[in-house]
């Protein structure tokens, strides 16, 4: 098999879709491995960094990147003067992602991996969302929050970095059908419709394996 023809099925999520929950379900089912925060833990310890580093900057934007690393590291903001500044962190965690899809097919979550992937063949981008007051049933119910309202606010919160974070290393528009494949509302079809429509979409879309 070769890279050209290696499939790499990307998701997008807005916070409480379920998009690692469904992300590891289509792995399954077509039998690759899934990666999400796993890329942190991978991309550090390629380059030789704590985890914790790539964690505190995971899908968050250059600022507030920049300002974690120079009031604990005493990183200088350049992405020439180090290998973590802002710019760095991003690039090496995209290296990770091109490293991936190089050596197998896979499902990676967010990371703006559709982004690093998009002049790929076998590239399929999917975006999951639903209406918040869905999602925020999901988070409670899950344990991330400890009523709707709270979970509201978190949902709100978690969106709107993701949404900087993409943007700004893009130039595209977080969440727009147009920057993807697929989009699909998790509110109203079941993980299995999901799992099965996807699973479905490689084997009729993408090149021959």
């Amino acid at each position: 098999m070769t890279a050209e023809n290696n499939f790499i099925i990307v998701i997008g999520r807005q916070f409480g879709c379920g998009g690692r929950r469904i992300g590891k379900k289509i792995a399954e089912r077509l039998g690759v491995n899934c990666y999400d925060k796993d890329l942190i833990s991978e991309a550090s310890q390629k380059n030789g960094f704590s985890p914790a580093v790539f964690a505190e900057a995971d899908e968050k934007r250059p600022r507030f990147m920049g300002s974690v690393l120079q009031s604990f590291f005493g990183v200088m903001d350049s992405y020439a003067g180090s290998p973590l500044s802002k710019e760095g962190l991003y690039k090496a965690q995209s290296e990770t992602i091109r490293s991936i899809a190089e050596k197998e097919n896979c499902v990676i979550v967010g990371r703006t991996a559709d982004y690093v992937m998009r002049d790929h063949p076998g590239l399929l981008s999917i975006f999951l969302h639903a209406p918040i007051e869905s999602r925020a049933k999901a988070i409670v119910a899950r344990g991330d929050a400890e009523n709707e309202h709270d979970a509201i606010s978190l949902a709100k919160k978690i969106d709107s970095t993701r949404e900087n974070y993409y943007n700004f290393f893009t130039g595209r528009n977080w969440g727009y059908a147009t920057n993807y494949h697929l989009t699909l509302d998790s509110s109203h079809l079941s993980d299995d419709m999901i799992v099965e429509l996807i699973a479905n979409a490689v084997k009729t879309d993408l090149p021959a394996r």
